[in-house]
């Protein structure tokens, strides 16, 4: 089931909300960016984010002529908690083939970290879901340091915080590498304010005892999953990421003979956010090689 409601834009003329009724009566809360169209791209999130990680590319690419849709995740942002706090691999898997049923068949997917993760799962179970994808800063092998040090930080403030300007400064504890902090009116869209008057981050807590604690059990099946795709894939690392490797990358190539690896200089994990203008300009260099037609 799909609704459709128009926005206000200060870049775009066309943005719209829309809500996607997942297969268990969950309600997926994205925003449409553009024009419907042949040239469609699906953006999915990082573990921890919302659609907003994706707002300033898909204005961009939008005014390009392609359509994009950003989606939150369960248990992300505006979409819907599981009431029961029950979350599964195989759930994010059929959400994000919803998504994909919006734009249409022959989409593009952009994928960042556990984003691009459930692409390669989703693009492996249905090989027609999707006509490319970007995978950000991911591999079916990560490095576990990496990826500890991001559940390090979302693990920090189960309390939440008591105001906007401290959540602002734990951000920027732990982004050192950003020039500009982000001011705590930007943070109101990752941060939803409880009866209790703290704010807490815009995502179920049971995610990390649900999802991210049993990562590492899912990698054989990802890199199965890898070895199936056999569409066009563009793979964008972090110069600077310490989830992805060397090592990792070579063997994700090694996997993806057709993979094409572009590194984005002064980034770390956080690829989009860090540089977004050279992620912006490489996911539309790589979709504009992509044959004429249907996306």
């Amino acid at each position: 089931m799909f609704d459709i409601r128009p926005t206000p834009s200060k870049m775009l003329n066309h943005k719209a909300t829309v809500n996607l009724v997942a297969a268990d009566g969950l309600t997926l809360s994205g925003d449409l960016h553009g024009m419907a169209g042949d040239r469609s791209l699906v953006f999915a999130h990082g573990f921890g984010q919302t659609r907003q990680a994706w707002s300033t590319s898909a204005n961009q690419l939008a005014a390009q002529g392609f359509l994009c849709l950003c989606a939150d995740a369960r248990g992300h942002g505006a979409s819907d908690w599981h009431p029961a706090g029950d979350y599964e691999i195989n759930q994010f898997v059929t959400d994000l083939e919803l998504v994909a049923s919006f734009t249409g068949p022959g989409a593009v997917l952009i994928g960042a970290s556990f984003g691009g993760l459930i692409g390669l799962l989703a693009q492996a179970r249905n090989p027609a879901l999707f006509r490319a994808l970007v995978l950000v800063d991911i591999t079916p092998r990560w490095e576990a340091a990496g990826v500890e040090r991001i559940l390090a930080f979302m693990r920090a403030h189960p309390d939440g915080f008591s105001s906007l300007e401290e959540a602002s400064a734990s951000i920027a504890t732990y982004l050192p590498h950003r020039r500009e902090t982000r001011s705590p009116q930007r943070l109101q869209s990752l941060l939803v304010q409880r009866g209790d008057g703290r704010f807490r981050w815009h995502w179920d807590p049971a995610l990390l005892d649900r999802i991210a604690e049993n990562g590492a059990r899912y990698q054989t099946e990802l890199i199965h999953a890898a070895s199936l795709i056999r569409v066009p894939v563009l793979l964008l690392s972090g110069s600077d990421s310490d989830v992805v490797s060397q090592v990792t990358i070579t063997e994700f190539l090694d996997l993806v003979p057709q993979a094409c690896h572009v590194v984005v200089p002064r980034a770390t994990h956080m690829v989009a956010g860090d540089r977004n203008d050279l992620f912006t300009d490489a996911v539309l260099s790589f979709v504009r090689t992509l044959p004429q037609g249907r996306n």
